[in-house]
């Protein structure tokens, strides 16, 4: 396990631009090929480049874990092929949704989900069914956009500060390690600020040590 800094172009919100699981991670195509293999190294796990609608917020849009891949309708159709030909084996389902930002809205391991509580009946049967997990609608903290502003791995879950007992008391019914942190100096959007899998993390540049540890501490890194 290893933990890295590391930014795509002059930004250190690196989750913004990738998403990871514990086999492979999907990387947007504005990263340079040293940003790649910092994230590669790091994270063990096989990398791929891929856009959704032109653009590579791939950590905005895509929601994913070791089952399965969910992709906003913004994604066209040579964008959706790309990820089926690069991840032979993954299930990569076109998800019809107004919350188009899917990562932002999903916090998701191999086992269970927490999503943005205004998903209906039949996004959340989809979440369901191709990541293959349970689902819990829950805001955590002041926010429902869940994936932006919270990381999960299958090792463990960071919070945001802003997350209440209640929602810890929860996150500690299904993971065992907790904790809670900002990241980037002082930023709610954790899930914004790294990418990260049971294998190591990697995190923005203007991260600090407190929060590095706190992080790790939550991940169990």
């Amino acid at each position: 396990m290893s933990v890295a800094k590391g930014s795509v172009g002059h930004s250190s919100f690196i989750g913004a631009f990738a998403v990871a699981t514990d086999l492979f991670s999907i990387i947007g195509n504005s990263a340079t090929q040293a940003e790649e293999k910092i994230i590669n190294d790091t994270l063990e796990a096989k990398a791929v480049r891929a856009t959704i609608d032109g653009s590579a917020l791939i950590g905005i849009y895509i929601a994913a874990n070791s089952k399965g891949i969910l992709v906003p309708e913004i994604a066209d159709r040579r964008e959706v092929e790309n990820l089926k030909k690069q991840l032979d084996g993954i299930r990569v389902h076109v998800m019809r949704t107004d919350l188009t930002a899917l990562r932002n809205n999903i916090l998701a391991n191999d086992k269970i989900a927490f999503v943005n509580p205004e998903f209906g009946s039949k996004e959340i049967a989809t979440i369901k069914d191709i990541l293959d997990v349970e689902v819990i609608k829950r805001q955590i903290g002041e926010f429902g956009t869940v994936g932006a502003n919270n990381i999960i791995t299958n090792r463990g879950i960071v919070l945001n500060n802003s997350a209440s007992e209640q929602d810890i008391e929860m996150a500690k019914k299904h993971m065992e390690n907790v904790s809670q942190s900002t990241a980037n100096l002082g930023s709610s959007s954790i899930g914004l600020c790294l990418v990260a899998n049971s294998k190591g993390m990697v995190i923005g540049t203007e991260t600090t040590g407190f929060e590095l540890v706190r992080l790790t501490e939550g991940l169990d890194l």
